[in-house]
């Protein structure tokens, strides 16, 4: 099979397309015949050395994936060859083949195509466990979502106007922002501009931000804790802008707020059931019309070393997919 390989920790233009050997299938394994595979910020990070995991070189990124069910190993049950599927990988997804373990599938529903599937599960998978377990988040309650035309950021914004939220979008230029009202939002802040906490304000009417989404980070983590209402919920996503800031503890006191880690990846292998619980959800939301990955754009295959170019410098909308 062929593969976009790293084979050592350093610049995404090192990353090399080549024959690749077939990986070996263990008893509770799954082979699967890759269609699409999303492209993530986690990939950036993990070609770099830079994520959390470190995989040994040389491996393929790509962390989700859309495909078919190609073999199947002997401890296996319920999945047999030909099977739709979606799948989360952490790495491997970059390449025509991946061998995943078979709690880590999810069937592909009817009503989603390949290149949607292999941009769902992290990003909504995400924002569902950050918006309904981290902040329990309530009708009418205000969510403010950072880096509003991300990925991460349109699915926050669907599932909150699913779930009864107002939302105010946050990004850095205007045309940004009018994707995100495309995507349901309610009101916007551009976040480069002088007035950035004026704005919230006269947005909230004096009373402050109920749930921050922030998978930003940097310069604008303290002056959004600085808008959070009483008994608010400051949810930390990611780092997109490479700076991790540190939490000035005087704010959480000050405003009633708890400062909230979102980490889906160990939710689901700590919390499987309720994962699956929050995927039939998702599923029906978006069989019925109210979420919908933004696939701005895919790439082939052989091209992923452009759509992650694309993606470290910040100009994707939405989602971007490789198909195979």
């Amino acid at each position: 099979m062929r593969a976009m390989h790293c084979r050592a920790f350093g610049p995404i233009d090192d990353l090399v397309f080549e024959e690749a050997p077939r990986a070996p299938l263990q008893p509770d394994e799954v082979r699967i015949r890759v269609a699409a595979c999303g492209v993530n910020f986690p990939d950036v990070l993990i070609v770099q050395g830079k994520y959390q995991f470190k995989p040994e070189p040389p491996f393929a990124p790509g962390g989700e994936v859309s495909g078919t069910v190609a073999e199947v190993g002997s401890a296996v049950e319920g999945w047999k060859v030909g099977d739709p599927v979606l799948a989360t990988t952490l790495w491997g997804g970059f390449a025509e083949e991946v061998v995943a373990k078979a709690d880590r599938l999810m069937r592909r529903p009817d009503t989603m195509d390949e290149v949607t599937a292999a941009g769902f599960a992290l990003t909504y998978g995400t924002s569902y466990h950050a918006l309904v377990q981290r902040a329990a988040i309530k009708p009418g309650e205000t969510l403010l979502v950072l880096g509003a035309a991300g990925g991460v950021g349109i699915s926050a914004i669907q599932i909150a106007k699913a779930l009864g939220a107002r939302v105010i979008a946050a990004a850095s230029t205007p045309e940004k922002l009018e994707i995100a009202r495309a995507q349901g939002a309610d009101d916007l802040v551009n976040y480069t501009e002088d007035g950035y906490r004026d704005r919230l304000k006269e947005l909230t009417g004096g009373r402050g931000i109920d749930v921050v989404y922030d998978p930003v980070g940097g310069d604008l983590f303290e002056p959004s804790l600085r808008s959070m209402a009483w008994n608010g919920r400051y949810l930390v996503v990611g780092f997109a802008s490479g700076e991790i800031p540190k939490v000035p503890a005087n704010l959480t006191l000050l405003k009633g707020c708890a400062v909230v880690g979102v980490f889906w990846g160990q939710f689901r292998r700590t919390e499987p059931e309720v994962d699956a619980e929050n995927f039939g959800r998702l599923f029906d939301l978006h069989a019925a019309g109210k979420i919908k990955p933004l696939i701005s754009a895919t790439y082939p295959l052989a091209q992923a070393k452009e759509a992650l170019h694309a993606l470290a410098e910040r100009r994707v909308i939405g989602k971007i997919v490789l198909t195979v």
